[in-house]
């Protein structure tokens, strides 16, 4: 067997046997702590750790600190939860929901709940399965050798998602004895995820682990109750309208269903909005609302619907948006690598905001400022606006619920609504579709379509949006008075054909080439729905995809 030379980012040449895997380049490179490093990248391509070498690879292993770590170390930290329930409840199927903080919330299917007792055994038989340190394999099977595994295991989901796709393979990973399939990769063996704790969080439980920032330490866990409460309710619409994973969306789309499925989400979002119009009227010391949420969470359009709801119920609100408030973009504060920081909340002028806050509820007419994305400067719209007495404002933005965002009005003239795409919708019951993936989708249509942005760019500002979000939004989540769910089950399948060109510009000399093909793989789950003709005007969605043409 010949020889091939590699190279390893940081720590130089290494001659190894042809057909070496990188899990063993690794063990070279990283002696004790191999068990640290979860996958490797290639020109920007990510590879799970069984991939064999080839000649003049340079590889860049990464551990959970980089974003590909922390899915690699989810993934596998949930197969061992799943595999060492399917050992101690092999009637009971588990359900992976969604990430509550920094816990992963799970649940079995058959809604019986997971008690302080079954949870302390499952504890211990992972412990067992991760000291075992079996090893975890990936391999493509055809169709119907993966639809026989799958009725074997009772996966009735796994196996209407596979029937309405156009697919003669897939693929399966086996762990010991058991199999089972995750949109992405797992670590190679069951011993590189020995950090994790369970937590009793009745009727389900949270799988909690290192984060990204934690290194390998358990994060502090902050009870989000909040935010329990609405992916719960989620989750049991999702269920009761058989919309709980994507096989059964597309399985919709191909009966011709989908029009009744658009048609009731949207009216779900109307209810609901109307509920809290009702809230709000009810309040008489209400004067200011505030619509808060990260990016791309359908903020605009949500508040255009609340104040139509409001104006039903005889109030005459206006709507300010605080992005016109940003100041000029030679003034916007820079991070510490000279670029713009667009999240935090100093781009916002303060100052004009809330002095034209007390103008507005003092009954003074105030002109709105415009600020223009394309030029980056703000500018007087011309739009006068005067606010009756009793009569409330609307603000949205992702600041809103921050205190320091209106800080001259008080508490008992506010109510707080926070809003977000929270994605009720998972690949199977093992697979959960990321609500930040969603988002994601969503802004880089809206960007090409509406903020002079091309992927590319989306792409570079990501990161920074997602750190101004844990930073200036997340912490003020469970300060709102109510928070609405802006995802529609639908949407994916609306949103594909609008993403998929885009992220095909991302080419291989990018940086961001793993993150774009990643999103192309999950979104081959869907069915497309062609005619948006069913998608009302007034949809959240519009905000994204755009009004139809005439």
């Amino acid at each position: 067997m010949k020889d091939v030379e590699v190279y390893v980012r940081d720590i130089g040449k290494f001659s190894v046997d042809e057909g070496t895997q990188f899990k063993d380049i690794s063990k070279l490179a990283y002696k004790d702590d191999f068990e640290k490093y979860l996958g490797a990248k290639i020109n920007n391509e990510v590879f799970n750790l069984n991939t064999p070498v080839r000649e003049g690879d340079e590889i860049e292993f990464f551990d959970i600190s980089d974003k590909d770590g922390y899915r690699i170390y989810t993934k596998t930290i949930s197969a061992v939860f799943i595999m060492a329930c399917k050992r101690l409840y092999p009637e009971r199927r588990v359900q992976i929901e969604n990430f509550l903080g920094n816990g992963l919330y799970v649940e079995f299917e058959s809604g019986d709940g997971i008690d302080f007792q079954s949870l302390e055994k499952i504890k211990e038989e992972m412990k067992k399965i991760i000291d075992a340190d079996y090893d975890i394999y990936r391999k493509k099977v055809d169709k119907d050798e993966a639809i026989e595994l799958f009725e074997k295991n009772d996966y009735t989901d796994k196996i209407r998602l596979l029937n309405t796709l156009d697919r003669d393979q897939t693929h399966i990973y086996h762990i010991d004895e058991h199999i089972d399939t995750y949109h992405g990769f797992l670590a190679p063996s069951t011993g590189f995820v020995k950090v994790f704790d369970l937590k009793y969080y009745y009727p389900g439980c949270l799988i909690v682990f290192p984060t990204s920032k934690s290194n390998t330490e358990l994060p502090h866990f902050k009870e989000l109750n909040r935010l329990s409460k609405v992916f719960k309710e989620a989750n049991e619409w999702g269920d009761i309208m058989d919309l709980a994973y994507i096989g059964s969306l597309n399985e919709k789309i191909l009966s011709d269903e989908i029009e009744d499925v658009i048609k009731i989400s949207e009216a779900l979002h109307e209810k609901k909005i109307g509920k809290i119009a009702d809230r709000i009227c009810e309040d008489r010391d209400i004067h200011l609302i505030l619509i808060a949420g990260p990016t791309s969470s359908g903020k605009t359009t949500f508040a255009k619907r609340l104040e139509i709801q409001l104006k039903v119920n005889g109030m005459r609100p206006i709507a300010i948006s605080v992005d016109d408030y940003f100041v000029d973009r030679e003034k916007t504060p820079l991070n510490g690598d000279g670029s713009y920081n667009f999240e935090t909340i100093d781009a916002i002028d303060l100052e004009s905001l809330n002095k034209d806050l007390i103008d507005l509820l003092e009954g003074k007419e105030v002109e709105l400022p415009k600020f223009d994305f394309l030029t980056g400067k703000r500018e007087m719209s011309g739009n006068f606006v005067k606010v009756d007495k009793d009569h409330p404002i609307i603000l949205e933005g992702i600041h809103s619920l921050n205190p320091k965002m209106t800080s001259y009005i008080p508490n008992k003239n506010k109510y707080k609504i926070y809003i977000s795409a929270l994605t009720q919708l998972n690949i199977d019951a093992h697979n959960r579709i990321p609500t930040t993936d969603t988002r994601l989708i969503r802004r880089m249509i809206r960007d090409v379509k509406f903020r002079g942005n091309d992927p590319h760019r989306t792409f570079e500002l990501w990161s920074g949006v997602r750190a101004g979000e844990e930073k200036y939004i997340f912490p003020f989540q469970e300060q709102a008075d109510i928070m609405f769910d802006s995802a529609l089950v639908y949407e994916l399948a609306v949103l594909k054909k609008h993403a998929v060109p885009l992220l095909k510009e991302i080419g291989k000399d990018s940086e961001h080439y793993g993150e774009a093909k990643k999103l192309l793989k999950f979104l081959q789950y869907f069915i497309d729905i062609e005619d948006e003709s069913l998608i009302s005007q007034n949809s959240i969605l519009r905000e994204f995809i755009g009004k139809p043409k005439r």
